[in-house]
């Protein structure tokens, strides 16, 4: 029986080190780190170690079995794979750009570098989305520094806004996203959504790098226009000068562009040269994705998975708004243990699951006043729920975010969610039109008297201010009632002779 034993015992052992040495092989001769997806030579791999005794076993095609000592069962090989603990040091493993040095990268360092409050402040916020990013550039082999972009970007807020209108951490323009199927409607904005947005930038620095052949030329293109970028590249060619980053013309905001992710990068290389300390970030997933199969408050959502309305709109941009619509979101993301609570509270919630709030289509151009009187709402709230501009009508066919008072348990249509836009035209002031010619005798009070209007309208109806004087011949450009251009036109007609 112990024979017995010890036979099978030694051709389990012989098995098992036979795959761990075929893995190890395939491991060597593929490159590649499993843990990172990184070059080989960033990654960690340790040796099948001797067996104590030290006894050399019998090799070749015809050796006898011989039976294990009972020393040899705690000493087989295992290959073992270092996996960096930190985020931090397993983007460091993946830099691949080359460096850029000069006095920018020096004075967006001490730029950096002198406000420690701020970084980590960006570092906070990162951590919800670093992991994700990481895996996604892993997995296309692209390098980890881009990974730090946002940091430039937006300070990896995903709710920033530029005064050039470019959304998102990925600070995506409007007609850029639309170029990578980043959609935007009234209710929905991919380039605010942290997977969607990822994924077209990426897509886009691929295509730059493809075309520029140079990470920094990619990126600048990335902040400039590819259109630009190519420009200047031509214009350099032409007159026998150099084409790389740092000798092509460009704006200042460009020019300062590449630097600033160097420093980022030269911080986050070696933090401890500055004076700083990187608040650490876990090497795994921080959120999962939760499919979202009806139309839910954002309050409710939150309640349910348990987590904090601040962090659930971190991670849920499109959360700025009261509602979610499962047909323009389909997915929500969650922390990763928040994931499974969120799915037992809403199969066990006994409360109205119903969304109160629908989308609501004008079905013909109104005003405020008109639009609220219509939804049974007040101006006030219809206007600070939909962002309506002052003096603003609301064009036939714009979708509002109203409060759903219909019983029937349907949720807004795909066509609506994903499509529908919120449009204005500027409100016309009542009456008719009316161009008048300033004569000599006319000035601002007798003319506001004359058409019984206010001298305010007459400014403001004409670009003018309460400084401004009027010129003899001057067209100006009234709104009266339609009594008054009556009366206007009786006055002017001449009594016929007797």
């Amino acid at each position: 029986m112990e024979k017995h034993i010890l036979k099978h015992l030694f051709l389990s052992v012989s098995v098992l080190s036979i795959l761990t040495l075929s893995a190890c092989q395939s491991l060597n001769s593929s490159g590649i780190d499993l843990s990172t997806n990184a070059p080989q030579n960033t990654a960690q791999i340790i040796k099948a170690t001797p067996s104590a005794t030290g006894a050399s076993k019998p090799t070749g095609k015809n050796a006898a079995l011989q039976p294990l000592a009972q020393s040899d069962l705690s000493t087989a090989g295992v290959t073992h794979l270092s996996l960096p603990n930190n985020l931090w040091e397993r983007i460091r493993r993946g830099f691949a750009m080359p460096e850029l040095e000069g006095d920018l990268v020096q004075d967006r360092v001490q730029w950096y570098s002198t406000k420690p409050d701020y970084i980590e402040r960006m570092t906070s916020r990162s951590s919800k989305y670093l992991y994700y990013i990481v895996e996604e550039l892993e997995a296309r082999k692209m390098p980890t520094e881009l990974a730090l972009l946002p940091f430039v970007e937006s300070a990896f807020n995903p709710q920033a806004l530029s005064s050039a209108r470019a959304s998102g951490i990925w600070q995506f323009m409007p007609k850029t996203g639309k170029n990578f199927d980043l959609k935007q409607s009234v209710f929905r904005d991919d380039r605010k959504d942290v997977m969607a947005s990822t994924k077209a930038a990426l897509d886009y620095l691929q295509l730059l790098y493809t075309k520029f052949g140079d990470w920094h030329l990619a990126l600048a293109a990335y902040n400039w226009g590819e259109g630009n970028v190519s420009k200047a590249i031509a214009k350099n060619q032409h007159l026998g000068l150099g084409t790389t980053y740092m000798d092509l013309n460009m704006p200042m905001e460009t020019r300062m562009y590449v630097p600033k992710l160097q420093a980022v990068k030269n911080i986050i290389a070696t933090p401890e040269a500055f004076h700083l300390t990187l608040s650490e970030i876990p090497n795994h997933p921080y959120f999962q994705t939760v499919p979202l199969r009806r139309d839910i408050d954002v309050t409710l959502a939150a309640k349910l998975a348990e987590v904090p309305i601040e962090d659930f709109k971190a991670l849920n941009p499109s959360a700025s708004r009261p509602v979610l619509l499962a047909a323009g979101t389909t997915q929500i993301l969650l922390p990763w243990d928040n994931a499974e609570i969120f799915q037992k509270n809403f199969e066990t919630y006994s409360g109205p699951r119903m969304a109160s709030w629908t989308a609501w289509i004008a079905p013909k151009t109104l005003s405020l006043s008109q639009a609220a009187k219509a939804i049974g709402m007040s101006e006030s709230e219809l206007k600070e729920i939909n962002n309506i501009p002052q003096k603003m009508l609301i064009k036939a066919g714009s979708a509002l975010l109203v409060p759903r008072t219909s019983k029937k348990d349907q949720d807004v249509a795909t066509q609506v969610a994903e499509q529908g836009q919120l449009e204005f035209s500027p409100e016309q002031p009542p009456g008719k039109k009316l161009k008048v010619k300033v004569g000599k005798k006319d000035t601002l009070a007798t003319l506001a008297k004359k058409y019984h209007v206010s001298e305010s309208q007459i400014l403001s109806w004409n670009g003018l201010n309460a400084k401004s004087t009027l010129s003899v011949g001057e067209n100006i450009t009234l709104f009266v009632s339609v009594k008054v251009t009556h009366n206007k036109k009786k006055s002017n007609t001449k009594s016929p002779k007797a």
